[in-house]
């Protein structure tokens, strides 16, 4: 995630790595070598935090680390992207919020990477879900599939400790905010399945859930198929707006066409420095965790005593 977000900052050119940091350290070599040549590798995050020339941090560590990092980049006075999920348990999130609330007095900007919510496709679907014009929404679909099991052998996403959920708890984590993001729901009530299938953590979860205004939605996690895919479909009073395969499809009066996607499209990288330079507002902030965690522990809670969870 630091090559994918140098790669955004290069691309968008209004901003420049001064310093790294990697617990493993040839990886910043390696980042520094390739892509930042007069940055500084920082040998701890103690001597990183004492550099004078940062103005902004990417936190791109395993979760675990994120509530300690982010607080002392933030108590440092630096603006904050932070990669999700935001943080480990639900009091060092409310944490985070408090400090995202007096970081904003301050005009400091503290953003999460959620980046479905800087796209042209999810920024067109919210606002067509939330217009109105479609009437209220009435049951949810959606669909997630990845190869994600076989990229997890010996790394932090399959130790338990790291990365408890699996395949919910990681990627899952996007599709969940995405769910919420587009249709300003809240978690209600949620049934879960999950299993393993040979890893340490949960690789395919099924949920069935309710959401507040009595809105049933389903979705299924595959962490063990051939390819990418995800597919989320709400269906409304008129028109049934959906997302297949990267487009957007309206259905309506039993006819199906496809919803251009003309709001604009960034990245949390370009998010944060129009935050910075611009002025402008946050599409990411830290509270957006907030369902995301619920959610996510009320089905992992399910799926292990197999009875639903209220929120």
């Amino acid at each position: 995630m630091g090559r994918h977000h140098s790669e955004k900052m290069i691309a968008d050119g209004r901003g420049e790595v001064v310093a790294l940091f990697d617990a493993h350290q040839p990886m910043a070599d390696r980042l520094r070598q390739e892509l930042w040549p007069s940055a500084v590798i920082s040998t701890s995050f103690e001597e990183l935090l004492s550099r004078d020339e940062i103005d902004a941090a990417i936190i791109c560590t395993p979760t675990a680390e994120h509530h300690s990092q982010a607080k002392a980049c933030l108590n440092r006075g630096w603006h904050l992207l932070c990669e999700k999920p935001l943080a480990s348990d639900r009091r060092q999130i409310l944490d985070l919020m408090s400090m995202a609330e007096s970081a904003r007095i301050k005009g400091q900007a503290f953003s999460l990477g959620y980046q479905r919510r800087y796209t042209s496709l999810f920024r067109t679907l919210r606002r067509e879900v939330l217009s109105g014009q479609w009437g209220s929404v009435r049951a949810i679909t959606s669909n997630n599939v990845e190869n994600w099991q076989s990229t997890i052998g010996g790394t932090w996403r399959d130790d338990p400790a790291q990365n408890t959920g699996g395949f919910v708890t990681d990627a899952g984590s996007h599709k969940l905010d995405a769910l919420f993001y587009v249709t300003g729901l809240k978690p209600a009530e949620v049934y879960a399945r999950s299993q393993k299938w040979g890893s340490h953590v949960e690789i395919v979860t099924s949920v069935s859930a309710l959401l507040t205004k009595d809105v049933t939605v389903t979705m299924d996690f595959i962490g063990h198929a051939q390819h990418l895919s995800e597919d989320l479909h709400i269906h409304c009073e008129r028109a049934d707006l959906m997302l297949r395969h990267d487009e957007l499809w309206i259905g309506r009066a039993g006819l199906r066409e496809r919803l251009v996607a003309d709001e604009a499209d960034s990245n949390p990288v370009s998010g944060l420095l129009d935050m910075v330079v611009l002025g402008e507002p946050d599409l990411s902030p830290p509270e957006s965790a907030l369902p995301v965690f619920d959610m996510t522990q009320a089905i992992l809670a399910s799926s292990r005593s197999g009875l639903p969870v209220k929120l």
